[in-house]
């Protein structure tokens, strides 16, 4: 998701009228490794062919070629109609919002922000929310920058002990959750194998997430700042787990899978 990037343009008609139609001009699309973004019969598939582990392989559509080109902050409304082809998906997937907070060659710490539709198979494991898999389909949001994570980060190596009590887990985490506006749902996996609309209502004072027209889950905890659009296949997984376990890898993907787009649209609320 974002290691590098080959850029170049999707050709279509030049409507713009607020809003990212399919196909639009100013997306810039990543391939790295074996990753490829197609467009085929009206539909934008994003693509990660066989690849063996070590080779990190990434497809995605951004409207950002850098971090210095994010433009986006509510009131908006993300909608997408999308589904995954080639069986269950090995690594991560997704669409919304986020900072891009690691970009090699772009210098100062950017602590991450997001709030999107994010797939992770095993072995992901980023327990953030309580009672929500480190894996899985879900709705989420994240915001670092929050002066309230900002103001515990000190305490964070003696916090990483405690969370490995499950007592004190479950008493002192929620605290932690709170501070980095951390807010998950989890949705059926099955849902991706299937033609299905997904929007994303961000706001100043929260979130709503919808599927076909129906609320799944809202939150106060909206990010702030500017952020980016991005929808994204790629072979990764990484680990973040409140008792301070980390780890970041590739995994392999036996057959071609994908993640197709049949509608993009962002719009101002």
């Amino acid at each position: 998701m974002g290691q590098g990037s080959k850029g170049k343009s999707l050709l279509t008609e030049t409507k713009y009228l607020q809003a990212i139609t399919l196909m639009n001009p100013d997306w810039h699309v990543t391939e790295i490794g074996r990753g490829q973004v197609l467009q085929t019969a009206g539909r934008v598939r994003l693509v990660v062919p066989p690849t063996p582990e070590r080779l990190y392989s990434d497809a995605q559509i951004s409207d950002y070629a850098a971090r210095r080109d994010f433009r986006r902050t509510p009131p908006l409304r993300l909608t997408i109609t999308a589904r995954a082809e080639g069986g269950p998906i090995r690594g991560t997937a997704g669409f919304g919002f986020w900072n891009h907070p690691f970009a090699p060659g772009e210098r100062g710490l950017r602590l991450p922000r997001a709030a999107w539709f994010f797939f992770a198979s095993p072995p992901n494991d980023m327990r953030l929310a309580r009672d929500v898999p480190g894996f899985g389909w879900k709705c989420a949001t994240l915001d670092a920058g929050r002066a309230a994570f900002l103001a515990l980060l000190p305490t964070a190596p003696v916090g990483f002990l405690l969370m490995r009590v499950p007592a004190l887990y479950r008493r002192l985490w929620p605290v932690g959750q709170r501070a980095l506006g951390i807010s998950e749902h989890a949705l059926d996996p099955a849902l991706l194998a299937e033609n299905h609309t997904y929007s994303l209502d961000w706001r100043a004072d929260g979130l709503t997430f919808r599927l076909d027209g129906a609320t799944v889950h809202q939150t106060r905890h909206a990010p702030g700042g500017r952020l980016g659009f991005i929808a994204w296949i790629d072979n990764q997984y990484a680990v973040v787990t409140p008792q301070g376990r980390f780890g970041w890898g590739i995994v392999p993907v036996a057959r071609e899978q994908s993640l197709v787009l049949e509608t993009v649209r962002l719009e101002t609320l």
